[in-house]
């Protein structure tokens, strides 16, 4: 796995995932170029990757020309931008079309006419699945999607495979669960369930529970995301494959919920009734088969659940002391 003088192109190197993904490039000597569509939202973080080299530019990723120019000459591309959250893609479906879309196809049609070379590792979502026929879920199961973000999501993974066979742009497919730990804000709301639980906790709030939450979930430490990223990116044999990114390990909300006030040694939990919209898109339990990308790439999750609880609490409450 050697990215050494690779050039690489970050697309929401900025967001939670890009953020560790970005951090991880720069200690293995890649040549990092992070696209944000929002500077100024991430000041303190750009500054301080600026600092380590990193070439931050502002820009949307639907601006041809802007993606036209960096696509050029790089060698890997990873592709974790977009609108997220199934409830704000049914809530606001012309937003999710647009960006995760056309998007795409903005960065698929730059690497066609400036870079057939680079390699692309596209952020899939568990949610492709729907609800599933049997636990675990395997890639190659049923698609029963639920939310236009998990049709948006399966639709790029067409656009990825047709421009694979007729213009040889190389990808693999990270379908990524549920992952938590450092680098998502308070703010975030849409998705990220653990991290919103844990900022509730520390501060003594409520930790609301749809319904009795006995719905099971597979939550993924981000250092194990990234680990399992940069494998994509460099492993000749993930080519034109998409991959479960998961821990293969199944967990009820509420004893998620239990758990995270236990170690914070704080917060209370709340049970409500589901929002009407929220229930019909919910799609029961999910723990996904994690089999392939173990056997075909090596990459399995090294962060037991308990021990990454544990250290997102105490990072979040540091950066809470600061």
């Amino acid at each position: 796995m050697n990215l050494r003088d690779s050039r690489t192109l970050v697309i929401g190197g900025l967001g939670f995932i890009g953020i560790n993904l970005t951090s991880k490039l720069i200690e293995s000597g890649a040549r990092v170029t992070v696209l944000t569509p929002n500077r100024a939202k991430h000041a303190a973080d750009a500054a301080a990757l600026e600092r380590q080299g990193v070439n931050i530019v502002e820009g949307d990723l639907r601006d041809h020309a802007l993606l036209g120019r960096l696509a050029g000459g790089q060698s890997h591309v990873f592709n974790l931008s977009g609108q997220s959250g199934a409830v704000r893609s049914m809530e606001d479906p012309w937003t999710d079309l647009d960006v995760n879309l056309r998007g795409n196809l903005v960065l698929l049609e730059s690497l066609r006419a400036h870079n057939r070379e680079a390699k692309v590792v596209f952020a899939g979502s568990r949610l492709q699945y729907g609800h599933p026929d049997r636990l675990p879920v395997e890639e190659d199961a049923d698609k029963h999607p639920l939310c236009l973000h998990a049709i948006h999501k399966q639709t790029v993974e067409q656009y990825l495979e047709l421009y694979a066979q007729l213009f040889g742009i190389r990808y693999s497919i990270a379908r990524i669960t549920n992952p938590y730990g450092p680098g998502q804000p308070r703010s975030r709301t849409a998705y990220g369930i653990i991290n919103r639980m844990i900022h509730q906790a520390i501060g003594d709030g409520v930790l609301t529970i749809y319904g009795d939450g006995a719905q099971q979930r597979d939550y993924v430490h981000v250092d194990d995301v990234v680990e399992a990223l940069l494998v994509l990116a460099t492993a000749a044999q993930a080519d034109g494959r998409a991959y479960n990114v998961a821990s293969g390990a199944g967990i009820s909300l509420i004893d998620l919920a239990k758990t995270i006030v236990a170690i914070a040694g704080a917060g209370r939990i709340e049970h409500v009734e589901w929002p009407e919209l929220a229930k019909q898109i919910e799609t029961g339990d999910f723990v996904a088969d994690i089999s392939r990308i173990r056997s075909e790439l090596g990459w399995q999750p090294r962060i037991p659940l308990s021990a990454g609880l544990e250290k997102t609490v105490a990072f979040y409450r540091a950066a809470a002391v600061q």
